[in-house]
């Protein structure tokens, strides 16, 4: 479904963030984006959505195929339509509006009313809590609350491919392990592609297919889920355990050891 070929971004036509960064996502699959912060996570999706062009970036080589089609040159509406929707990093709600005129304005691309509304029903599956809450202005929701209504406000559009950015940032545990489970679900009941970015390593293997890890605006590594779960490196560079099952800290990880990407 989307291909990312050896793209490079740069933003104020200076500073570049990404550079030969390729992705493959299969339709119905979930492809986690994993790395530190400033990895170039963030600037991927924003490329794959078309929101850099609304921060002065562009991608200056390669290109983005969504179904086959080159979508790169194209702005944020024309991807949106398309059946793209993201997530953004922050749980950016609309806070002067209430949950359900939030999720409403993630059908804006839709003129059909009774799928609308179908859907609306659909979402409140998912979330009972933010059912309850349907009326409550939006500032006033917990962290956990906005960041189920963003993700609700993202499969109100319908989306072939949804981008989540950090779903988990910030959230207790127990709230995370309920999140991961709603977005597991989402994919199996929906079919909804999913390309995922986080820094919860463990909660983002979990339920992903398949994992990138970006370092310095590069893919380095790339496999099966359970292949990266099980991978050295990553358990000692990304989760702090040594090869005997220790914990590190990451001061005391001198070496990474880069290994070219399995591309299966």
């Amino acid at each position: 479904m989307l291909q990312v070929n050896n793209i490079d971004v740069v933003y104020m036509n200076v500073i570049q963030v990404l550079r030969g960064v390729s992705l493959d996502l299969g339709d119905g699959k979930i492809a986690a984006l994993l790395g530190a912060n400033g990895a170039g996570k963030t600037t991927t999706l924003k490329a794959i959505s078309g929101m850099l062009k609304t921060e002065e970036g562009k991608v200056t080589e390669g290109s983005i195929l969504f179904d086959g089609k080159r979508i790169d040159p194209y702005g944020p509406e024309a991807i949106a339509a398309l059946g793209i929707s993201q997530a953004m990093e922050g749980r950016r709600v609309l806070e002067h509006l209430n949950v359900e005129e939030n999720l409403l304005i993630g059908a804006y691309c839709r003129k059909d009313r009774g799928g609308i509304k179908k859907d609306l029903e659909m979402v409140f599956q998912y979330f009972p809590r933010i059912k309850d809450l349907r009326n409550r202005t939006s500032g006033y929701l917990s962290g956990g609350e906005q960041q189920m209504l963003v993700i609700g406000r993202a499969l109100m559009a319908r989306p072939k491919l949804m981008l989540l950015d950090e779903p988990s940032l910030g959230l207790a545990p127990l709230l995370v392990e309920d999140i991961y489970q709603i977005i597991h679900r989402i994919n199996a009941e929906q079919r909804t592609t999913i390309l995922l970015v986080e820094q919860n390593v463990n909660a983002a293997l979990g339920i992903a297919d398949y994992g990138y890890v970006m370092e310095n605006g590069r893919v380095v590594l790339g496999g099966p889920a359970d292949q990266l779960r099980n991978n050295e490196d990553i358990r000692e560079f990304y989760l702090g355990l040594s090869a005997v099952g220790s914990r590190k800290s990451y001061r005391d990880i001198k070496h990474y050891r880069r290994k070219k990407r399995w591309m299966g």
